[in-house]
């Protein structure tokens, strides 16, 4: 068995085990950090991402969001394989509180990646994120994902500390079909319209931001956004 397997493994079993006993008591909150230790091989400490740029940052991003990715991870609307299999026979309760306790979480942002594309590449990232393109149909990144791109409760999750390699792996998730949201999907109309040069440039420009001082979420109406998006509703709760 190599090590990714053990990990898996080691992860399942203490998921499963804690299934069966959570609450909210503050000892609880500390059992289910310790058996989301047995996570930190994909995901990190706490939640804040590892040198694998495929494996997302999830420390701070909203409960929301993340109880939402973990139902489709689990009914497989949301498919890989690893998540599939570990998410297949926790309860909805359960679930919940995974997404509570990353979402409470701030480790610090990871130091930015040196960008290997280009200075014009780069402006043209910053141009779509910053106002968009009307006559193309694309609103700006920061119309949905706030102004300093830390996302809005309860389901639009926050866009840093993210790595370019991953950005653009779910931006062609969302072009392609291969990642979808509650109806209606404004990501998969958004990403529908973007071109192979604006995912590079996006995930480049978006890769590099540094952390703001305030790194979480805005709070639900904070903002209106430019399109009706299903992601801001808890699945289950429509």
């Amino acid at each position: 068995m190599n090590l990714s397997n053990l990990a898996l493994g080691l992860c399942c079993i203490l998921l499963l085990a804690g299934a069966s006993r959570v609450s909210a008591s503050d000892d609880a909150q500390r059992e289910m950090a310790k058996r989301l230790e047995a996570c930190t091989p994909c995901h990190g400490a706490a939640g804040k991402g590892t040198d694998d740029p495929y494996f997302p940052r999830l420390a701070g991003k909203p409960a929301g969001y993340l109880y939402n990715q973990l139902l489709a991870f689990r009914s497989g609307r949301r498919k890989y394989p690893p998540m599939n299999y570990l998410l297949h026979f926790l309860p909805d309760t359960y679930l919940r509180q995974i997404a509570k306790h990353y979402a409470s979480q701030s480790p610090p942002l990871p130091v930015p990646d040196p960008s290997d594309v280009s200075a014009a590449i780069l402006a043209e990232g910053e141009k779509l994120a910053l106002s968009g393109d009307a006559e193309r149909g694309l609103p700006a990144c920061v119309s949905c994902h706030g102004a300093f791109l830390t996302g809005q409760e309860p389901g639009i999750p926050g866009l840093l500390g993210l790595r370019a390699s991953y950005i653009s792996a779910q931006l062609g998730g969302w072009r392609y079909g291969t990642r979808t949201a509650n109806a209606p999907d404004c990501m998969q109309v958004v990403a529908g319209n973007l071109s192979e040069d604006d995912v590079r440039a996006l995930s480049a420009w978006l890769a590099s931001r540094p952390a703001p001082a305030n790194r979480d979420p805005e709070p639900e109406g904070t903002f209106e956004l430019p399109l009706t998006c299903g992601s801001q509703v808890m699945e289950g709760h429509q």
